[in-house]
């Protein structure tokens, strides 16, 4: 219960955010053990481009600090998690709203543990993709992540 509390308060905290805000998208799920996350992003004035369909960069924005979180969330302290790159291919302009949905799951999680705990990997590299689509579904633009991970040794006993 305190989880599911939780997480509605970090929901509501990333609406609030300036920086989040900003983009035009909101979140409207997180899971209380962080491994969904749902956004949407509304087809308004603000996130409208000169063209009249939704701003590129909104709808990169709206996606950006999502699979870097859940697996902070995650993997906890130990782990230090950090975005490195990303790419958005846009396949039809949106006019209206937009979805994403956040997943990892828990073979994933445990995939980037065990890559980890080898010796010799200090860190690795993860790729993510999520599709931003309409309530049809029709796919209207794939963002891909590239998340660095690094445990920091000092801290392990």
């Amino acid at each position: 219960m305190f989880d599911s509390l939780r997480a509605r308060l970090y929901r509501i905290g990333f609406n609030l955010f300036p920086a989040y805000r900003g983009t035009g998208g909101r979140v409207t799920y997180i899971a209380p053990d962080w491994q969904e996350v749902r956004i949407k992003l509304p087809h308004t004035w603000r996130t409208r481009n000169y063209v009249g369909t939704t701003f590129g960069g909104s709808m990169y924005a709206a996606t950006d600090p999502f699979y870097m979180m859940m697996l902070l969330k995650n993997l906890g302290d130990e782990f230090t998690v950090w975005d490195k790159e990303a790419d958005i291919r846009f396949k039809k302009p949106g006019q209206e709203t937009l979805y994403a949905r956040f997943t990892i799951s828990d073979e994933e999680l445990a995939a980037v543990r065990a890559a980890l705990a080898d010796s010799e990997t200090d860190s690795i590299d993860r790729h993510y993709t999520v599709d931003l689509v309409d309530a049809a579904g029709t796919v209207h633009a794939t963002v891909r992540k590239t998340v660095y991970v690094t445990t920091d040794r000092s801290k392990r006993v």
